[in-house]
C-alpha cells in the first residue's frame, strides 16, 4: 500500500478591518486605494478578495499607519469564508512582515 503525502490547502491573505476599533481616519483608504474604499461616512470598505503578491508591500503599508490598529493581514485557506476566525498574519503599526514568510519581531 502506497501513502501519498498530503497536500496543505492553498492559502492566500486578505485585508480585514476591525469595525469597533476603526474611527474611520481614512489613512488606509489614502494609501492603499486598489483595495480599500470609503463609505458616505468615511469608514473602509474592503475588498474581500485575496491581496496579489505584488501588492501585498502595498497593503501592509496601509496596516502600518492605521493610527486605531483596526486593519489586520490575515491568511486564510483556499475557500474558507471570513467568518470563521482568520488567521491573523500582521496587524497595527507593529510591522510585522509575517505575510512575507519573515519571522515575528519581539
Amino acid at each position: 500500500m502506497s501513502f501519498l503525502p498530503r497536500r496543505r490547502p492553498a492559502r492566500s491573505i486578505h485585508l480585514v478591518v476591525d469595525p469597533i476599533a476603526c474611527d474611520g481616519h481614512g489613512v488606509c483608504a489614502e494609501l492603499f486605494p486598489e483595495r480599500i474604499g470609503r463609505d458616505p461616512w468615511g469608514f473602509p470598505v474592503i475588498d474581500p478578495a485575496a491581496v496579489p503578491g505584488g501588492l501585498l508591500e502595498h497593503a501592509q503599508r496601509a496596516v502600518d499607519a492605521c493610527p486605531r490598529l483596526a486593519l489586520h493581514l490575515v491568511s486564510r485557506d483556499a475557500g474558507e469564508d471570513a467568518a470563521p476566525g482568520p488567521r491573523a498574519v500582521s496587524g497595527g503599526a507593529a510591522g510585522r512582515r509575517l505575510a512575507r514568510g519573515a519571522a515575528p519581531t519581539p
